[in-house]
């Protein structure tokens, strides 16, 4: 590395020669490959932006000229040149920095974004109030990975045209998402690449922006070229750049899906195998549904994998499965127009992405009762240590206050699949099953589903009353022996199964015998089921402990550390007991 060795920030690189820049992209990509072989992570989308990040930084002059990254899963090369090379050259650094780009960690950062379809909005604001200073320099919107097909990319290309000041847009064209894309708009993109920029039809300039074409994003002549032709433009332009996902990684290039992100080698494959898997169990499951009924189908957003659908289940599934793109909005609704036809839609999300989807899930499928059936996945789980931008931890709290919607938090792998052929059945109103984090269990008590939405007493005890909720009625029924050992205390368990609302007639039943209920969810206690319970019991003398996340920002903050600050381990919680009942 003995280019790399002399990089500390982007000026580093303006005086090198194009045959040194190629020397350093090459450098650069091995480290790439071999950080993120070991960690796991984005590997295609960053080695097919190594080039064009050089460039960026060769021709501009950042932090001045702004980089506004969309999703931000390809800026590994822009942090390595703006003093964070050790997170990705250094073992003992690895885990420094995040994914993402992050204001906490450089001037060179402006956003802490992990969602997609964003940079164009933010860009343009950052160029309007440039505007309203009376400053100068460039700002930068980059933008691939499919994040072209989300609504908010084609809102800020609609107001950025109207800019009438310098405004650049880096189309990183790649031809895919996470996984193909899909939608009209990519065959009109294909037509732009094929003709070298030269159809007739161009949505660009339809917009009013102006466009120029670069045929290949890691011809660095010809990139270098092209940014310095655009510096400092007094209008709206995009930079249609094709370049290869996966570029340097043979395997990448060939498997474009698969190498969007890896697991790393920390990752144990063979015991990955061994295991059930939610995602395997769901989509193995719908595919038997859609056979039995041609009206189920399937939706995601660009994320097809987080509910199994590999491209193969998608082949089986034909057209009862559709990815609407990086389109949350219109996936809801669309789902709402299908279920009011008398469809069966089963939304496939991560938690995290339906935080995008609000208005939609309360107008135009809660408000209009249309019966909806959404699968949330946590990512990691939802108090996890995931990156800030990708938490999973705020899902049910948000779906919990929409009216209409019953919101099921399944304990096993078979109340799980009950709920969603209860759910596929009915017409009444829309469900969400809230996917539980972590392994598959399966307990006896929690295959009886079968419609009914009452909480569920599986252990009858006394004193203390444990309502375990989803993938935390493990920690219940973990937290009962505890107490049993620790205090001698036999403590109800019971398994709540609806977040939404509150089982009046189960909790008013558990006064008689009990004088403390604990409530455990997995996620953010405001807003949650816990404070349901709490208010239901407001006046009465009964005491109730709640259990969960706090309200706050967590990122990749480690899981032990999570567990001693929330009190998420059987020993925290009798300890707990132990203060509350002076024992």
């Amino acid at each position: 590395m003995n280019l790399l060795s002399k990089v500390n920030s982007p000026k580093d690189i303006k005086g090198m020669s194009i045959d040194e820049l190629k020397t350093l992209a090459q450098e650069i990509r091995e480290v790439l490959i071999t950080r993120v072989s070991e960690t796991g992570g984005h590997m295609a989308p960053n080695l097919g932006f190594v080039e064009a990040t050089l460039a960026l930084h060769y021709v501009f002059d950042s932090p001045k000229d702004k980089f506004v990254f969309d999703v931000s899963h390809q800026s590994y090369i822009h942090k390595i040149l703006t003093g964070r090379k050790e997170g990705f050259t250094d073992p003992a650094s690895y885990s420094k920095y995040s994914g993402y780009t992050n204001p906490n960690e450089s001037e060179h950062d402006f956003f802490t974004v992990g969602h997609t379809s964003t940079s164009v909005s933010l860009a343009s604001g950052m160029a309007k109030a440039r505007d309203l200073k009376g400053e100068d320099g460039n700002v930068i919107a980059i933008i691939g990975d499919g994040s072209m097909s989300g609504g908010e990319a084609l809102e800020g290309l609609n107001v950025s045209a109207t800019l009438g000041s310098n405004f650049i847009v880096l189309f990183n064209d790649n031809d895919m998402s996470i996984a193909p894309n899909e939608g009209g708009f990519y065959a009109h993109f294909k037509a732009l690449r094929d003709s070298k920029g030269k159809a007739e039809n161009n949505f660009f300039k339809a917009m009013n922006l102006d466009y120029v074409f670069v045929e290949d994003g890691h011809d660095l002549e010809s990139l270098i070229e092209t940014f310095k032709a655009v510096k400092d433009i007094d209008h709206p332009i995009v930079i249609h750049m094709v370049t290869v996902k996966g570029k340097g990684l043979p395997e990448a290039e060939a498997d474009k899906e698969t190498y969007h992100y890896i697991m790393g080698k920390h990752f144990d494959v063979d015991a990955y195998m061994k295991e059930e898997h939610f995602d395997d169990i769901i989509a193995t499951h719908l595919l038997e549904k859609m056979k039995q009924d041609p009206k189920v189908v399937g939706l995601t957003a660009g994320v097809p994998n987080i509910g199994g659908f590999n491209p193969e289940r998608r082949a089986q599934a034909g057209k009862q499965f559709v990815d609407v793109g990086i389109a949350e909005e219109h996936m809801v609704a669309m789902a709402a127009g299908i279920a009011k036809n008398g469809g069966k839609p089963v939304i496939l999300d991560a938690a995290t992405f339906l935080q995008r989807t609000y208005d939609q899930l309360t107008q135009d499928m809660a408000l209009n009762n249309n019966a909806v059936t959404i699968l949330s996945f946590p990512l990691g789980g939802g108090i996890s240590q995931m990156d800030a931008t990708h938490s999973s931890a705020f899902d049910m709290a948000m779906m919990n206050m929409i009216p209409n919607l019953r919101v099921l938090s399944p304990a096993t792998k078979e109340e799980l699949l009950a709920m969603l052929n209860w759910s596929l059945d009915q017409s009444d109103f829309p469900v969400m099953i809230r996917v539980p984090g972590g392994k598959v269990q399966t307990y006896e008590a929690g295959s009886a589903f079968n419609g009914d939405l009452s909480n569920q007493v599986t252990v009858k005890g006394n004193t203390v009353v444990l309502l375990g909720l989803g993938a935390f009625y493990d920690l219940a029924l973990r937290t009962k022996d505890a107490l049993k050992a620790e205090l001698g205390i036999d403590a109800t368990v019971v398994n709540p199964r609806l977040s939404s609302e509150v089982d009046a007639d189960v909790l008013e039943s558990l006064k008689a015998d009990h004088s403390l209920v604990i409530t455990l969810e997995d996620g953010v206690l405001d807003g949650g089921f816990g404070e349901k319970v709490s208010r239901f019991y407001g006046l009465a003398d009964m005491k109730v402990l709640n259990i969960g996340m706090k309200k706050e920002v967590n990122d990749r903050v480690p899981m032990d550390e999570l567990v001693a600050r929330y009190h998420l381990s059987p020993e925290l919680i009798v300890n707990d007991v132990k203060a509350i009942l002076n024992k």
